[in-house]
């Protein structure tokens, strides 16, 4: 099968589960978990040159729009629900926010986000790649010191819809260990690469106490758009709830450290609180 035809098959089926999870609820995505909270300062720094990522994880042809989580699914008293779609927005009080970075950490950018988040006294979430993470378990380390949440964006950042259970399961339990070992606790959530969810990835990673995050506006900062394009987005798609996804690895992410120096303070000064969830939704 050609690359074009896999990339059709996969839009035809997405289409097919989106018009499914539109008949479920245009009724609001509002109020899927709740919880949420935050701490401490530094001052930025410019993004410096520093080694290159082992493997660059590059943007993908197979860059597939999450699906929207309408409710929480019934689950057993301590344990993880399966889900059938990812969680997109966020439920907090007033005008509450969620910055997500995704396939980090990475030396030459990472650093430079945690310190403009510092700054502001702002907490965010970071999908890591296993195969990032074990090179980089310093930034892991102050992630946790500084009250931001690590998520698992498996291992090599692969298209799990191509792969088997077991290969499924190696990349988020992988990932899960490295995390532990440099964060110091497993991660509660996860985010399958591209956005592409699929039956095997929602029950392994319940099974492995991790639910999963979508977004609701996405940056497409991996495509260096311009730092304003960047801004623009952000700014345009601000709501309470919103989850906002960007990148800090995976190719140079200098518009991306830019832009948040940017449009941070501007959401602060709008009003808006840029927070994490802290536990999961029950």
């Amino acid at each position: 099968m050609t690359k074009d035809q896999l990339l059709t098959r996969l839009l035809t089926r997405r289409r097919a589960l989106l018009a499914g999870a539109a008949a479920v609820g245009a009724a609001g995505t509002a109020g899927l978990f709740a919880a949420l909270g935050g701490e401490d300062p530094v001052k930025p720094s410019l993004p410096v040159a520093g080694p290159p990522a082992r493997r660059p994880l590059k943007p993908s042809a197979y860059r597939l729009q999450p699906l929207t989580g309408y409710g929480p699914p019934r689950a057993a008293p301590g344990r993880t629900p399966v889900r059938r779609e990812p969680l997109l927005r966020v439920n907090g009080r007033g005008r509450t926010m969620v910055l997500t970075f995704d396939d980090g950490p990475d030396p030459r950018y990472t650093p430079a986000i945690l310190d403009t988040l510092a700054e502001y006294d702002v907490r965010a979430m970071f999908f890591v790649c296993g195969e990032m993470a074990v090179d980089n378990k310093d930034l892991l380390a102050r992630m946790s010191d500084e009250g931001h949440i690590v998520g698992n964006h498996t291992w090599s950042h692969p298209l799990l819809t191509r792969l088997s259970r077991g290969r499924i399961r190696s990349e988020m339990e992988r990932t899960s260990d490295v995390i532990e070992e440099a964060y110091g606790e497993r991660p509660q959530w996860f985010r399958a690469p591209y956005g592409a969810w699929n039956r095997a990835a929602f029950q392994l990673g319940s099974e492995l106490g991790m639910e999963p995050l979508a977004w609701s506006v996405d940056t497409l900062d991996w495509s260096t758009p311009g730092v304003g394009t960047i801004e623009r987005r952000v700014e345009n798609g601000a709501a309470p709830g919103v989850v906002v996804l960007s990148h800090d690895a995976g190719g140079d992410r200098s518009q991306s450290v830019r832009a948040l120096r940017d449009y941070l303070p501007r959401l602060l000064d709008s009003g808006y609180h840029i927070t994490v969830p802290r536990r999961h939704y029950v």
